[in-house]
């Protein structure tokens, strides 16, 4: 129907016969000529009718704001004061001589140039998608998927499916389940990860396996969360994880290079409990300068007693501070601060803040009756604190402070304007605790039950008595304070899963209803392997520097799960669900 798009005129020579499809961008009639700007999926194009050809300029005027049409027309010079130096073809029109009308267009319900509610983007996402802003993401995410495929392809990996309709197994989240017709009373689950099938292809022999794998978890949503979402799942057979890790570097260098033209630095790497000790979470944001100074050992414990009275043995505690150079924070926005932290627990918070000639000038919540002149002093040296610096601290329990000090070093981050947003600093954190305690005080994994401890001999000794203390050769990619992946080497003996299997509660019979199969086929000459799994929406959402995962799905679900374009999740008829032996109990 066409011979060129929009965006690929500028080289063509004047006076060109070409033919364009698209949208009406645009629409101005000024008495003697009609202009239009035309609207594809690769740019825009300016098209002029005139009067002189009666008929296709009747036919013009009765063109509106996204109407489906088809331009026949010759290419022109536009004059130097009518160039239009914010498109592509600004410096080039059309001048029509055919126009065919395939649809006409209602008022649009929104305004693709600008901005909009996102409720009202969501229900009609196929106009929302006809906007420049989120045809350039769902084209990012399109190069990254074909840049991957090549990429892995390069190295020997082979692109392999997995099920779908899969076994419901405890993951971590819950799963959504699909009912069988056939098999009355039994369901599937969506897969959660491909986990236990890459493991399968593995043993299987297939050594470099890889997936842009759709996964499904049934959890509380977030701006980087969806209930479906699209994960790039990558195994490899006699790896170790430093291996694997080099791979991913390798991957994620040549696509910010490819895709965005940035250089990445080399990646840092932090073990877990040091990346807690100076920034409070595992997946702190490097440009972020800021660090956690612990000041514990500057404090005795008659000090620490009249701060926190609650301590005991069972109770883990943590003093820390972070030091603020030049700063510029009024007394409103800490007293917002020490609220907000509130939230997350902290019952305190102290700063100090320094003037010109070193002394001290005001002290919050009234320091000066847990601490003395004098150990304020030491604590200040030990900061290696100067002129205009702000300090502010707290003890607790390690929970809550890591909690409420990681918020407030980001906060203070945002608030200082001292991240460099132009730049990409990535992290590998690494060794992370085998298992965590959860709210209901139970014993989980802190990846899945699948990660391998890293020292085999000494952590089998303690998996029984101390679990907890127990490190797993894993591994989280951090991007700007994004988590956009994780992995790790995983468990090839049968016996050590079984203890795992045991120490998170599966017992016997749930292990060999949920996990049988994985568990018969360790048995026959299980290879070491590793592998990793990265979110494709939230690497699509740092290469479009987006802040909503939503953005970056071509359909996506709103926090209440729903689809406002299909309406779903919908009720279904009683008939189908009679087939499938199905009552619902309100």
């Amino acid at each position: 129907m066409r011979t060129n798009y929009c965006n690929n005129i500028k080289n063509k020579k004047i006076g060109l016969k070409i033919k364009l499809c698209g949208w009406v961008n645009n629409y101005r009639n000024l008495g003697n000529i009609i202009f239009i700007n035309l609207r594809d999926c690769e740019g825009i194009v300016q098209i002029l009718f005139n009067n002189n050809n009666k008929n296709l300029f009747n036919k013009a005027n009765t063109l509106r704001n996204e109407f489906c049409i088809k331009i026949t027309g010759i290419i022109h010079h536009r004059k130097k004061k009518n160039i239009n130096y914010k498109i592509i073809n600004g410096n080039i029109e059309i001048y029509a001589i055919k126009l065919k009308i395939f649809n006409k267009s209602k008022i649009l319900p929104i305004n693709i140039n600008s901005y909009n509610n996102e409720k009202y983007r969501l229900k009609y996402r196929y106009l929302d998608l006809r906007s420049i802003y989120m045809l350039e993401k769902i084209k990012m995410r399109s190069k990254l998927i074909f840049f991957i495929h090549k990429f892995m392809n390069s190295y020997g990996f082979l692109n392999i499916d997995t099920p779908i309709l899969n076994k419901e197994t405890p993951e971590g989240a819950r799963d959504y389940i699909v009912p069988s017709r056939i098999n009355k009373g039994k369901f599937y689950a969506l897969p959660q990860s491909p986990q236990l099938f890459k493991q399968l292809l593995m043993i299987s022999g297939f050594d470099k396996y890889y997936q842009i794998a759709k996964c499904f978890r049934d959890e509380d949503l977030r701006f980087d969360r969806q209930p479906e979402f699209t994960q790039i799942d990558i195994e490899s057979s006699f790896s170790y994880s430093f291996q694997i890790r080099n791979l991913i570097e390798n991957m994620i260098n040549k696509i910010f290079l490819f895709l965005n033209k940035i250089k990445i630095k080399k990646f840092k790497v932090l073990k877990f409990n040091e990346s807690i000790k100076l920034y409070g979470c595992d997946k702190p944001d490097l440009r972020n300068p800021l660090k956690l100074i612990d000041i514990h050992n500057l404090l005795n414990f008659d000090e620490i007693l009249k701060i926190f009275p609650k301590i005991n043995k069972n109770i883990k505690i943590r003093a820390t501070s972070i030091l603020i150079n030049n700063y510029k924070i009024l007394k409103n926005k800490i007293n917002f601060y020490s609220k907000k932290l509130l939230k997350y627990g902290l019952k305190k918070i102290f700063w100090i803040k320094l003037k010109k000639n070193n002394k001290i000038i005001k002290i919050t919540h009234n320091l000066n009756k847990y601490l003395s002149f004098k150990k304020i002093k030491k604590i200040l040296k030990f900061l290696k604190a100067k002129k205009n610096n702000l300090i502010f601290f707290c003890i607790d329990e390690e929970n809550i402070v890591n909690k409420s000090f990681s918020y407030l070093r980001n906060k203070l981050g945002k608030d200082l304007k001292i991240i460099d947003k132009k730049i990409i600093k990535p992290l590998w954190v690494i060794n992370f605790p085998m298992f965590k305690i959860n709210e209901k005080k139970k014993l989980v994994p802190t990846h899945h039950p699948f990660a391998k401890p890293i020292n085999n001999k000494i952590n089998i000794e303690n998996l029984k008595n101390n679990p907890e203390n127990v490190i797993s050769d894993s591994y989280d990619i951090i991007i700007n304070g994004h988590e956009i992946g994780g992995g790790s080497s995983r468990i090839n003996n049968i016996k050590i899963q079984k203890k795992i299997f045991n120490l998170i509660g599966i017992k016997e019979k749930e292990m060999k209803d949920k996990f049988g199969f994985f568990l018969e086929a360790m048995k026959y000459g299980t290879p070491p392997h590793a592998g990793i799994a990265l979110g494709l929406d939230r690497l699509v959402m740092l290469l479009t520097n987006t802040k909503n995962i939503r953005d970056v799905i071509p359909f996506p679900k709103t926090q209440n799960y729903n689809c406002l374009l299909s309406k779903s999740p919908c009720n279904v008829n009683n008939s189908l669900l009679k087939e499938l032996g199905i009552s619902i109990i309100k």
